[in-house]
């Protein structure tokens, strides 16, 4: 689900074309660590492209946050400075709102409700990406969003006295939505986060587990609620103007390619969120169970907050196939 070297960001060179006979230059953000599992299936993908186009296309990618904020990779992405990003639903939303509605507040409850609903609309978000000018490489995710908090909290009420972050950017209808539910959001670039906790800025973390355990943020927030918020989902994209100069006989290959890596990276991710629990645990985190009857403390939370302010900027069409996806995908579940 993240992302410093911050402080590299003005070494980084983000220049021009390549030269007439050169390789094609394709230009990758992430805010994935150098060395993450996200930063070796990039570089698999970067060497699978290089072998299929014989050389004549190369991905540099610029780990750990040093081309931006995922919101600021996505404006150098629309001015020709990157080329392509993997980006979490934090830079995706900006590009298409109704990436939210894979991640609205304690709709979905597993991988597999994950995985199914996301494989029916796929089609309709890939094709709504391409009319904004980004094509969809492979769809990724980066495991369920907990609460890392500096105090002990099980039930929404415990939340509200503490500063919680969210993450900073032109777009403040998640900020909004915590604010309209009672909650005291406080908006930051996600490389700010452990300053901010150092410094009593904020005291709460939604985030995933490997997250947590990559940028040590548990170390200040040693307590983790047990409880599903939300998928972190995420997708590589480029820019359509950068891959309509791919030749078209070539772009089946890379795409088979791009596809196969991410489906590769869920399979290693999901297994890692349960290891990096268990590594948190054996170096003093303290998990928080919610037991049932609170779980609906949660839900109702979610709905009668956040859900209610984001579903204002995601198209109810899309909503409703969310929803409609999940009660079939569950009910075929039952079935089986």
């Amino acid at each position: 689900m993240k992302w410093f070297a911050l402080a590299c960001l003005a070494a980084v060179a983000i220049v021009g074309a390549p030269e007439r006979g050169a390789a094609e230059i394709i230009k990758l953000g992430t805010i994935a660590p150098k060395e993450s599992v996200w930063h070796d299936a990039l570089q698999d993908m970067g060497a699978a492209w290089k072998a299929d186009s014989g050389g004549s296309i190369e991905i540099v990618i610029y780990p750990g946050g040093v081309a931006g904020d995922e919101p600021d990779m996505v404006r150098k992405m629309r001015i020709g400075q990157l080329q392509a990003a993997a980006l979490s639903e934090a830079g995706l939303h900006q590009i298409l709102p109704d990436i939210r509605a894979l991640m609205m507040p304690m709709v979905l409850r597993s991988n597999a409700e994950l995985d199914c609903v996301r494989d029916r609309i796929a089609p309709e978000l890939e094709r709504r990406f391409e009319a904004k000018g980004f094509k969809v490489l492979n769809w990724g995710d980066a495991g369920w969003i907990r609460f890392f908090t500096t105090k002990p909290v099980v039930r929404p009420e415990d939340l509200k006295p503490l500063k919680l972050f969210v993450w900073a950017g032109d777009d403040t209808a998640v900020a909004d939505a915590w604010k309209d539910a009672g909650y005291q959001p406080v908006p930051l670039a996600v490389p700010d986060i452990l300053t901010g906790l150092q410094s009593g800025l904020i005291d709460a973390v939604p985030t995933t587990p490997i997250a947590a355990l990559s940028y040590q943020w548990f170390g200040l927030a040693p307590h983790m609620t047990d409880v599903k918020w939300a998928p972190l989902v995420g997708a590589t994209v480029i820019t359509m103007q950068a891959w309509n100069l791919i030749p078209d006989p070539l772009k089946p290959q890379l795409l088979q390619a791009a596809q196969s890596v991410g489906a590769r990276l869920r399979q290693q991710v999901r297994p890692s969120e349960d290891a990096a629990i268990k590594a948190m645990v054996s170096r003093g985190l303290t998990i928080h169970p919610v037991p049932p009857a609170i779980q609906a403390e949660w839900e109702a939370s979610a709905t009668a907050g956040y859900r209610n302010r984001i579903a204002s900027l995601v198209r109810p069409a899309m909503l409703a196939e969310v929803e409609r996806s999940r009660d079939e995908c569950r009910a075929a579940q039952l079935v089986q």
